[in-house]
This record gives C-alpha cells, sequence and structure tokens, in this order.
C-alpha cells in the first residue's frame, strides 16, 4: 500500500506541514490532536470534556484509513494541569479499556492554543492482510 496522508482542514496543517493521519502499509499514526471544536466554537472548560472530543476526532481521523480504536497501540496525552489526569484517564479508557495500548501522560507548560487543557496522539498497527 502507499503512503496516504488525511488532512482534517486544520489552519496549522499548510502552515506547518503536516497531516491528521498518515497510514504507511499497516502503521497508522494521528497527529496531536486538541479539542477543535465545529464552526471554531470555544472548547469545553474541562479537560474531561476535552479528552472526549480529541478521542472524537482521532476515532473519526482513524475511520478515514479503515482503522479505529482497536487498532491502537499507543497514545500520547499532554496535560497542561497534573490535576487533570484523571478526567482525562477517565475519557480515555470509554475508548481504549479493552483494547490498551500502551500510553503516556505528559505535563507540559501549555499548548498552542491557551484554552486547550490537553493534547493527545494515537499510533495504530493494522492487521497483516
Amino acid at each position: 500500500m502507499e503512503r496516504q496522508l488525511v488532512s482534517s482542514g486544520s489552519p496549522y496543517e499548510p502552515i506547518i506541514g503536516y497531516s491528521r493521519v498518515v497510514r504507511d502499509g499497516r502503521h497508522v499514526f494521528v497527529a496531536g490532536t486538541c479539542a477543535v471544536m465545529p464552526d471554531d466554537a470555544d472548547p469545553p472548560n474541562d479537560a474531561y470534556e476535552q479528552a472526549r472530543r480529541c478521542f472524537e476526532i482521532i476515532v473519526a481521523a482513524l475511520s478515514e484509513v479503515d482503522a479505529g480504536p482497536e487498532h491502537v497501540v499507543r497514545t500520547r496525552i499532554f496535560l497542561v494541569n497534573a490535576e487533570d489526569w484523571e478526567g482525562v484517564g477517565r475519557a480515555h479508557a470509554e475508548i481504549f479499556r479493552d483494547v490498551r495500548p500502551v500510553s503516556s501522560m505528559l505535563v507540559v507548560p501549555r499548548i498552542i492554543d491557551p484554552r486547550w487543557l490537553v493534547e493527545i496522539e494515537a499510533d495504530a498497527l493494522l492487521r497483516e492482510e
């Protein structure tokens, strides 16, 4: 399979030069995802709700390359506030409780948009055909 690039239409993609999703054979990588809302609405103020929105975007992105949450083998979670780990972890478990990918949570000083409290990446590995 040829390398497949999927755009989300984010204004950052052409400026920075990245894709929302890259699939190369069995490997799928989803870029850092924040709680970008439809019609540029403000994101929720709560980290749990922001994480739920991130996972909604990630699952939709995975589906663009015939993948799903069951294929995810790694997530990386970046938090602005360490105390948000439980809520974000709860949102993670809602999607991945049975999949159980490896995961990291890191605390960072801030994310590009100061309204964002969490950013999440995902890597997936599709089964051999």
